[in-house]
């Protein structure tokens, strides 16, 4: 009976619901998540220290980062036509071995710099898979749960960062470069297994097929060609420039916080490489409350202010890191917490935002040209964020002030962008 009545109350729950009832790919692609989710938190915090300790500086970090980036702007072009050549189920398989089993391996048996350089070329054909499961994810399936799939892929990745305590274990007992190469082994074997039965269970989507049918014989360079009238499509809608102007934005001022936080706080604030994973950890749970229990009241609130205010935290957020003295853990953990937040209120609406505004028939192509130019635009600040960390470890969170800043006058300034928002939550 007790079992019945929380059946019950579950199904009521719209999250829930979508979780228990979702199927097909959908089903396959949030299920096996943590697969790839795991080992990738587990190595990821350490990642920046890894490469640092085999004697890659700074500057050579933020190279690598642009360097990737670029690469993926070719990958993203690659993308779109190779899913709808390939199929998205096959093109998956095939570019996410590659994409992560590979470059795991590569990280393993890394000695220098350009093991790294050799490992970014790899990794950076993780666009052309962004893209093919992505379609894989959302075609065929109830668009109108598409962004409670979202939420329960991001509550996946939250809940694989607890395993993070793991890594920090073992790096407090053993070398931390052994531990990372161990690690990265192990991802190598695990990932492999998700992309397998993503491919053995999954199945080909039916506008996967249409475009299967409509490519064959069709040669790469004229697919390509088409990508022209696919762009000028988007950019004569004043609210597609908006929305990648937001996604530009977002995409540079989380490369500080991903790739030189632990840079900043190991070498600066002199916080014990051990500690690391527990700052993400940190974060995830503060995430996991905020989307099981206030995400539905938050989505009630305008577009405007909830981004607004989001930008706002996020500045404290940075104010507390820059201020905070040596070893002085209450203010990094303060930090965490308010990132996350602003975190919380800020992703959520942008996935929407993508979602809403993409063409379903042009999806695969589309969302090629939005991740290509994100990317470009994105991948020199990379180059920059280097050189400003080598400078002071300071300046790539002092960048990310003036960023938030930016995006701030951006969204409060844009009637367009807000109204079409406020339309298409009105008629969720």
């Amino acid at each position: 009976m007790r079992k019945h009545r929380l059946k019950n109350r579950l199904m009521a729950n719209p999250l829930w619901n979508t979780l228990l009832t979702m199927k097909g790919n959908p089903r396959i692609c949030v299920y096996t998540e943590p697969l790839w989710g795991v080992p990738h938190n587990l190595y990821a915090p350490f990642a920046s220290l890894y490469m640092y300790a085999l004697g890659v500086n700074d500057i050579q970090i933020g190279q690598l980062l642009a360097i990737g980036m670029l690469l993926q702007v070719v990958s993203s072009l690659l993308g779109g036509v190779l899913t709808d050549k390939l199929g998205r189920r096959k093109t998956t398989l095939v570019f996410d071995i590659i994409a992560w089993s590979l470059t795991c391996l590569i990280w393993a048996f890394a000695q220098n710099y350009w093991w790294f350089l050799a490992a970014a070329v790899c990794n950076s054909l993780w666009q052309i898979t962004n893209i093919s499961w992505t379609c894989l994810l959302v075609e065929d399936s109830d668009q109108s749960k598409l962004v409670h799939v979202y939420t329960w892929l991001s509550i996946s990745g939250l809940l694989a960062v607890f395993f993070a305590p793991i890594s920090s274990l073992l790096v407090s007992r053993y070398n931390m470069v052994s531990v990372v190469r161990g690690l990265y082994l192990l991802a190598a074997v695990v990932m492999t297994i998700k992309f397998v039965i993503l491919y053995a269970i999954g199945t080909e989507t039916e506008q996967g097929r249409l475009r299967m049918e409509q490519t064959r014989g069709m040669p790469l360079r004229k697919m390509l060609a088409e990508y022209g009238q696919v762009f000028v499509q988007m950019i004569k809608s004043p609210v597609t420039r908006m929305i990648v102007a937001f996604m530009v934005l977002f995409n540079i001022w989380m490369v500080p916080i991903n790739s030189f936080f632990s840079l900043y706080v190991t070498q600066n604030l002199h916080i014990a490489e051990s500690l690391i994973p527990l700052f993400p950890m940190v974060r995830a749970a503060l995430l996991l409350v905020i989307m099981l229990l206030l995400q539905g009241w938050l989505s009630r609130f305008p577009f405007r202010p909830v981004v607004l205010t989001g930008l706002g935290v996020y500045v404290a957020s940075h104010l507390l890191l820059l201020w905070a003295p040596q070893r002085n853990l209450a203010m990094l953990f303060g930090y965490v917490l308010a990132e996350a937040l602003a975190y919380a209120l800020i992703t959520p609406r942008k996935e929407s935002m993508a979602i809403w505004f993409v063409d379903k028939h042009q999806r695969a192509r589309m969302n090629a040209l939005i991740y290509v130019i994100m990317i470009g635009l994105t991948s020199p600040f990379a180059w920059l964020i280097g050189q400003l960390s080598a400078l002071d470890r300071r300046l790539p969170f002092v960048l990310n002030i003036v960023l938030f800043a930016v995006c701030a006058v951006l969204i409060g300034s844009s009637r367009i962008l807000n109204d079409a928002v406020r339309a298409k939550m009105d008629a969720e």
